[in-house]
């Protein structure tokens, strides 16, 4: 399959959805979540092109208490690109074409089905392909955790459970949006932990606010202090004189992101139980609200100690980047 081809092809899908007696559905995705199609010649999968994806996608996913990749990478060749793996949900496909001056990269969407993404990067040498993937990888990796954020997002307004979203948004004046499954497990004047609960599994959001006096309240210390008072507060843990804090040993991260046209500082960590052995990752977003003077935050965390937890921590903080203000 050379760009030619695809390009072709990728065309009549997309005319054929528009024809006939208006647009047609196209089938479902296919695929496990952080699945990644990656669609190369095996003798440039093994060499420096195959390095450059796996270096850029197959890192450990941060913080987890066991090692899991960013996404999990397969291989096909060209001859066995099949329309059993055109409907998967990620696809990348990678292409020589010696008619090609220089490499480059077009992401698209929706080509066999949806919601899905595609991303073709295209070049005459193997040396080409290997320096447009180590120069694009940044947009490679962000296009698709946000395909696969968008999914979750897509899943949660469709089937959401609106009473808990008026709930928050009646308290905070803005509101994520829950899932069907997720409930009220705690609610205090400051403070909501919304849950949804398996037998082996725990997806938990939890929202509150603090005053906000200066930048230094949006610092990794300032926020891991008012984390730590919050929930020895409003989370024991099973036993008594136990509760859920911060772990200690592995310091949290920070990082500021722009999403949706709204700022906030990034933080991932695992949480521990003090006096106890229970533990697993966290995701906090929190975001100066001007209106009311203070933070917000809005933290994902997961405990599944019986399974891995990428995709667990992927759902739940998916969920957070759905928030929206009452009046946006």
């Amino acid at each position: 399959m050379n760009t030619r081809v695809f390009f072709l092809t990728a065309l009549s899908a997309l005319t054929l959805a528009g024809c006939a007696d208006g647009p047609q559905l196209k089938p479902n995705v296919s695929g496990k979540a952080g699945e990644v199609i990656v669609v190369m010649d095996k003798s440039n999968w093994e060499a420096a092109p195959g390095q450059s994806l796996r270096s850029l996608l197959a890192i450990d996913f941060p913080y987890l208490p066991q090692s899991e990749p960013l996404f999990s990478l397969f291989n096909i060749t060209e001859n066995a690109f099949s329309s059993i793996f055109q409907s998967h949900r990620n696809i990348i496909l990678c292409n020589m074409t010696s008619d090609l001056p220089d490499a480059k990269m077009v992401i698209q969407k929706d080509i066999w089905a949806a919601p899905q993404i595609v991303i073709t990067i295209s070049g005459p040498t193997p040396e080409t392909i290997k320096d447009c993937i180590d120069k694009e990888g940044d947009k490679i990796r962000n296009a698709l955790e946000q395909a696969e954020r968008n999914r979750v997002i897509t899943n949660s307004k469709k089937y959401e459970e609106q009473a808990l979203r008026n709930t928050v948004t009646k308290w905070l004046g803005g509101s994520p949006y829950f899932p069907n499954g997720y409930s009220i497990k705690k609610q205090t004047d400051n403070f909501i932990w919304i849950a949804y609960e398996t037998t082996y599994t725990n997806q938990g959001i939890f929202i509150y606010t603090y005053p906000y006096r200066s930048e230094e309240d949006l610092t990794l210390p300032r926020i891991i202090a008012e984390r730590n008072l919050v929930l020895e507060r409003e989370v024991p843990g099973p036993l008594e004189n136990t509760y859920m804090t911060t772990n200690s040993m592995i310091e949290p991260s920070l990082r500021w992101v722009t999403y949706n046209n709204r700022q906030f500082a990034e933080l991932r960590g695992l949480w521990d139980v003090k006096n106890d052995f229970m533990g697993g990752p966290f995701v906090s977003h929190c975001f100066y609200d001007k209106a009311n003077n203070r933070v917000v935050v809005l933290e994902a965390f997961v405990y599944a100690p019986k399974y891995k937890k990428r995709n667990y921590v992927r759902q739940v903080e998916s969920i957070l980047y759905s928030f929206e203000w009452q009046n946006e």
